[in-house]
């Protein structure tokens, strides 16, 4: 089968893209690297003209005074001239509502030309969509991105990225892409609710993750508990760094010695894992229900992981509170007591590592995500 994967969001189509290749698949992946995380992709879309200080400070300038976002206008000339290559294929598979990155109108015309030319479309709801932000401000009441600005309305800069989802230009862009397409997938929990009731909508098929035969070994606790927290400034109160900040505080005043704290800020992915593979505890997220990228990743590793474990997750799984992950809630003192619980059992870090492992091994292996993708496309 020949597939081409449009776009990149935390690693998710590479590590589908192993998974594929090993069903003797062909599959190419057009991308821009997702951002300062730099991901390989085999067509690059990745806007590189404004690098260099002048032309930065043009676009800069060209922003102020006109609003236009000149990387946003290179991805799509980019993408563009790679229209050529982008035929003939038995898949198409879309990241979410925006692959390329572009505005909406052009957007949607490329869209439209590979939708032309190519066999079934298929859409993961995967990052901010219209769907999941659209559900998320009709029920205010559940976990999502955007609860930090419901409680908070003076960080609404902050969630701007997210919101533009809603303006009419990318609703017309959501309208045009459910239209033609032939199935949308959720891939995690959090995007479950949002899609339920979609005609198109085939259900969760969770995030591959590449895991090597041999487990690695969880790292010793003889010396250091070893947190770290990763900071991405983009999503900084979308992702709840503040309660981890704060729980941190604590931490140090109540464990000075038995503690190393490790921050990271906007890494890219391969510099990210070197700093991962030290800690024995991750701080990820408060605001969601089930493992993003991240999480799974340091799951995979042994690492407990502090992110989204919600009661559906858990019932949809069959797993007991804290049993893979601790669930990350927006409240530092409840932070500081999960964490200080975990300082002063250490064999409790070993045990969740261990849980988490298995979990990711046999829930998330890319090898079988891939079978169940492959059942997706050849059912539709």
């Amino acid at each position: 089968m020949k597939i081409l994967l449009l776009g990149e969001y935390s690693r998710l189509h590479n590590s589908l893209k192993a998974g594929l290749l090993a069903h003797n698949c062909e599959v190419t992946l057009l991308g821009d690297g997702d951002g300062f995380k730099n991901f390989p992709s085999d067509i690059s879309i990745q806007p590189v003209l404004f690098n260099n200080s002048f032309l930065k400070y043009l676009k800069l300038s060209v922003f102020k005074i006109t609003g236009w976002d000149l990387t946003k206008l290179e991805r799509g000339i980019r993408f563009w001239l790679q229209l050529h290559k982008l035929k003939n294929y038995d898949v198409v598979q879309l990241i979410n509502e925006t692959p390329v990155k572009t505005y909406p109108s052009w957007e949607r015309f490329l869209l439209k030309k590979v939708f032309k030319q190519n066999t079934k479309i298929v859409l993961l709801s995967c990052g901010a969509d219209f769907a999941n932000i659209n559900y998320a401000v009709n029920h205010k009441d559940e976990l999502s991105l955007l609860t930090p600005y419901f409680k908070n309305p003076e960080i609404k800069s902050h969630f701007s990225f997210a919101l533009t989802y809603l303006k009419r230009s990318h609703k017309k862009t959501h309208d045009f892409i459910y239209k033609n397409i032939d199935a949308v997938i959720a891939s995690d929990y959090d995007y479950v609710a949002p899609l339920t009731g979609f005609q198109k909508y085939k259900g969760l098929i969770p995030n591959p993750i590449i895991i090597n035969n041999t487990p690695r070994q969880i790292n010793s606790l003889d010396g250091q508990i070893r947190i770290l927290l990763g900071i991405n400034r983009w999503n900084y109160y979308a992702k709840g760094i503040p309660f981890f900040e704060e729980a941190l505080i604590l931490l140090k005043e109540k464990y000075a010695s038995k503690i190393e704290i490790i921050k990271s800020e906007n890494l890219p992915y391969k510099n990210y894992v070197s700093i991962l593979e030290k800690a024995h505890i991750i701080l990820d997220q408060v605001y969601s229900k089930d493992q993003g990228y991240n999480a799974l990743e340091s799951m995979a590793m042994g690492k407990v992981v502090f992110t989204g474990a919600h009661s559906d997750f858990l019932i949809h799984f069959n797993l007991k509170e804290d049993e893979v992950c601790i669930d990350a809630k927006p409240d530092a003192p409840y932070l500081v007591e999960k964490l200080s619980y975990l300082i002063d059992n250490p064999e409790k870090i070993k045990e969740i590592g261990n849980n988490a492992q298995k979990f990711v091994k046999k829930e998330h292996h890319y090898m079988e995500v891939a079978k169940k993708y492959l059942a997706l496309y050849n059912s539709i």
